[in-house]
């Protein structure tokens, strides 16, 4: 594993977006060995340190802007590139305009995402991959329904995927449930709840070390962003 560099973002809400009191986390280049970014191996690390694979995406051109409201999620760039914007809903019906059009809400950031990166998202952090290359439809590549890796061998089900185009893997908590798909506004009101969300007891990749979630996540943080909700 390459020596980590641990880009940190912070994220206020917005009026349709909880965001979170914990920044977004970026390892850039982190699987930069071509072994280690094999989804069978970046399975067992995330296993090992008590994360689950949930699904292996190809991304098409664009995605509606979404956040999972109640779960952290990591995600690995196993193939391609494509821009990532984090941070703000889309507030157009028109999928295009939100993402050529300049239909989304002010603030947010955007960050390239290359072969080997690394995000670790926490609860409620909207995020929206686009501009992908190479060009490819979207799809589901790993066996499933997108919420876990069906039978006894996940690691051989995941060394027979072909990767194509845009790909990322996708990691949750374990026994912290699956992911859902919440645009922006379900949880107006109700930010807090996604900002309560336990901390893991350890990053997907970092494990125990402070470089990563266990000292970059601080639960006083929490208390601090209440306060902004009155400015929204």
């Amino acid at each position: 594993m390459n020596m980590v560099e641990v880009e940190k973002y912070h994220l206020p809400p917005t009026r349709l977006i909880p965001n979170s009191p914990q920044p977004l986390l970026y390892y850039k280049g982190l699987l930069v060995d071509p072994s280690e970014r094999r989804p069978e191996a970046i399975h067992g690390m995330l296993d090992k340190n008590h994360w689950k694979t949930q699904w292996i995406f190809r991304y098409g051109s664009t995605q509606p802007s979404h956040y999972h409201s109640r779960i952290h999620e990591a995600m690995v760039v196993l193939s391609g590139k494509a821009t990532i914007r984090f941070g703000v809903a889309d507030t157009d019906p028109d999928l295009d305009k939100n993402t050529w059009g300049g239909a989304k809400e002010e603030g947010g950031i955007e960050v390239t995402a290359s072969i080997g990166d690394v995000f670790i998202i926490p609860a409620g952090v909207a995020h929206k991959t686009y501009n992908t290359s190479p060009s490819a439809e979207f799809s589901l590549l790993s066996p499933g329904d997108g919420h876990g890796i069906p039978g006894p061998n996940a690691r051989e089900s995941l060394a027979n995927v072909r990767l194509s185009g845009f790909t990322m893997m996708g990691a949750y908590p374990k026994n912290c449930g699956h992911w859902d798909f919440s645009i922006g506004g379900e949880d107006v009101g109700d930010f807090e709840a996604s900002w309560n969300i336990p901390k893991p007891e350890k990053d997907p990749f970092l494990g125990d070390s402070r470089d990563g979630i266990v000292g970059q996540w601080n639960a006083t943080e929490i208390i601090e962003r209440r306060t902004l909700i009155a400015k929204l």
